[in-house]
């Protein structure tokens, strides 16, 4: 994770700090290139806070460090995953430039439960950057994932891997919401496991290239097996 710990937002379901973000660390690309080489990764997910008191989100930040890792580990496979960089193109462009291999950005939730579970965030905007991103690289596989025991109902979740499936979305992950703290959203539902294989069978025959969903799933899980498979 670069820039920093601390989030300038404050979604419900996070344990991360929201708090006034320090100074952009102008060493950080070549430390995680560094550490990458040392523990030697064949894939890497770069991902970050929320940005939004940075002009760009943080994007140059992210293209310094696929071409820091890039520069040291020739054949390493990079996905990145992002905030939403309050809808930027520019910012979104300077980062498919650098040449990540997934561009991943998490839709989290369903519609509705937006203001609850992400108020600072907007979920139009959040299909808006996955669809600009394939139209910027089609050749950039794209990602997207969200947590299930919210609130929502099924025709909820339907809606959100179709409206996916509408930008062109090719990777999928569904996984159990888990209270990280008590001052995070609770836990509305435990969803059952043949529900979650369900919706990873509907979720392929959307036409998602790959689908992973369990309770257990999270974003980064199984990123390598899930490029690769494809």
């Amino acid at each position: 994770m670069i820039l920093g710990s601390s989030c300038t937002r404050n979604c419900g379901f996070c344990s991360v700090k929201s708090e006034r973000p320090a100074k952009v660390d102008t060493n950080e690309p070549e430390n995680v290139a560094e550490a990458a080489a040392e523990m030697g990764l064949k894939y890497i997910v770069i991902t970050s806070v929320t940005r939004d008191d940075l002009p760009d989100g943080g994007a140059d930040q992210f293209a310094k460090t696929i071409n820091a890792v890039r520069k040291k580990m020739s054949r390493v496979k990079i996905e990145v995953l992002t905030p939403d960089f309050q809808g930027d193109i520019q910012s979104l462009k300077t980062v498919l430039e650098a040449g990540p291999d997934v561009f991943n950005h998490n839709i989290e939730t369903v519609k509705r439960l937006y203001p609850v579970v992400r108020p600072a965030a907007d979920y139009e905007r959040s299909l808006f950057i996955l669809r600009q991103s394939k139209e910027i690289a089609p050749d950039i596989f794209t990602k997207s994932g969200l947590m299930l025991g919210l609130g929502e109902n099924n025709d909820e979740v339907m809606e959100v891997l179709r409206d996916l499936r509408k930008v062109a979305c090719d990777f999928v992950t569904i996984g159990q919401y888990l209270r990280p703290t008590k001052k995070n959203l609770p836990v509305v539902e435990y969803v059952l496991p043949e529900v979650f294989e369900d919706l990873r069978i509907k979720a392929l025959d959307m036409g998602f290239k790959y689908a992973t969903s369990g309770p257990l799933v999270r974003s980064s899980m199984n990123a390598e097996e899930m490029y690769e498979r494809v």
